[in-house]
């Protein structure tokens, strides 16, 4: 009863420390994820230079930086809690085996003693013929034969045992080693997160000293911003227009060939256009499906770059966390990302416009059903109104400005119908 409680206990243990491995895995790949991002914002800090152009960009850089930071020292004191848990499961577990051990040690002892009592084979001769009948002495022989083959396997599972907690103090010493290294490595961010928040403290106080400067480069960019937003519009509105004016044509041509008593044309039922809503966009059967597909997929769209990226602006109205007289308005999301950078499609879709707006450089229309998205701050295109792309593809090179602040931000958006969208909780990081 006692090694089947020890067993059990055991094999609980064992459970325990399998998910505490797990756990300890799965913070070590966050840690690296966050540190890769960083990496990244640190070459993006690197190319870009200090100008007004371009300076709440790099400040959110450091904003960025400044967070995955703060998220490796606090997954690093994940790490250590986690492997605490391991050592004393480990502990426990060497505990168990040892308990396990004395017992069989014991077991062991009292079957030599027991042997010892029975020295001669002629002690095991009378035992044997000392039988009431044939029966009896068969068994008897057999007993021996089974006692002395549990005696051996005792031996042996001693054996094993005593290597078992070796592997197991091993285990304990590699991570507690583990553990002060991730000590040592939680202190050198420390150090580094307190670096980037000096850096961080002189860019705001530059760009406190500029407020004129920086508010007339926010001025500009929300009148680009609006014109980017009205030109946009227009053209939904339009392509909104044309797919009404077509579904208009398709019912008169339906009821035109009723009229005459014409079969229904299954490929005209497939043309069919119906709108989602009223004033909305009027999609045929396959324009239907791609926008359910579409939506299916969110939280799992590809990024609309080629590389990795940092966002830089987030959607909607925000007051910015370290400038308190500068309030910004996005009607998507900017990625920040190296120079050469491709623009690429996030879901299958047909191009539906091309078309230039100061300060956005060249931008895209995707359609995807009654879904659009944007790719703004073009300074190539690949792609024509008309070609049906699928996701992934690229669409064309994010504009760098060498001339200034030498950045490449690709400015996306994503719509339904007529209402913008927040990008970011559709894209997969």
């Amino acid at each position: 009863m006692r090694y089947f409680c020890l067993s059990i206990l055991l094999l609980f243990t064992l459970s325990v420390a399998a998910q505490n491995s797990a756990r300890v895995k799965q913070l070590e790949r966050q840690r690296k994820e966050a540190l890769a991002e960083i990496e990244e914002t640190n070459k993006l800090l690197k190319e870009t230079t200090r100008t007004a152009k371009n300076s709440l960009s790099r400040l959110n850089l450091l904003s960025n930086q400044l967070l995955n930071r703060k998220k490796v020292l606090s997954i690093l004191t994940q790490e250590m809690d986690a492997l605490d848990k391991q050592i004393e499961t480990t502990r426990s577990e060497i505990k168990t085996l040892e308990n396990e051990l004395n017992t069989k040690r014991e077991n062991y002892k009292k079957s030599i003693q027991t042997i010892h009592k029975r020295r001669t084979s002629q002690d095991k001769l009378l035992f044997i013929l000392s039988a009431e009948n044939f029966a009896q002495s068969m068994r008897r022989m057999r007993y021996l034969r089974e006692y002395g083959n549990w005696q051996k396997k005792q031996a042996v599972e001693i054996i094993e045992k005593q290597k078992e907690i070796e592997l197991k103090q091993k285990e304990l010493q590699k991570t507690r080693s583990e553990k002060q290294t991730l000590a040592q490595v939680r202190e050198q961010e420390k150090n580094k997160l307190q670096q980037e928040e000096s850096s961080q403290k002189v860019e705001v106080q530059q760009l406190n000293k500029k407020q004129k400067e920086l508010q007339a480069e926010l001025r500009k960019k929300r009148q680009q911003a609006a014109a980017l937003n009205k030109q946009i519009e227009k053209l939904i509105a339009e392509e909104i227009a044309r797919a009404e004016e077509a579904a208009r044509k398709a019912e008169r041509e339906r009821q035109a060939a009723a009229a005459k008593g014409d079969k229904k044309d299954p490929a005209k039922d497939a043309e069919k256009r119906v709108a989602e809503t009223k004033g909305g966009y009027a999609m045929t059967q396959a324009e239907q499906k791609l926008s359910s597909d579409f939506a299916s997929n969110r939280g799992r769209l590809p990024a609309p770059v080629n590389r990795k990226y940092t966002i830089v602006a987030f959607f909607g109205e925000q007051q910015h966390q370290e400038l308190k007289n500068v309030r910004t308005n996005n009607n998507g999301i900017d990625l920040q990302v190296t120079p050469g950078t491709d623009a690429q499609a996030v879901f299958n879709g047909e191009v539906t416009r091309v078309f230039v707006v100061p300060g956005y450089n060249n931008s895209v229309i995707v359609r995807h059903g009654n879904y659009l998205t944007v790719y703004s701050n073009l300074s190539q295109v690949y792609v024509k109104q008309g070609d049906k792309v699928s996701t992934r593809q690229a669409l064309g090179k994010i504009f760098t400005d060498t001339e200034d602040s030498n950045s490449t931000i690709l400015h996306f958006q994503l719509w339904k119908e007529r209402t913008k969208l927040n990008p970011a909780p559709w894209i997969s990081r």
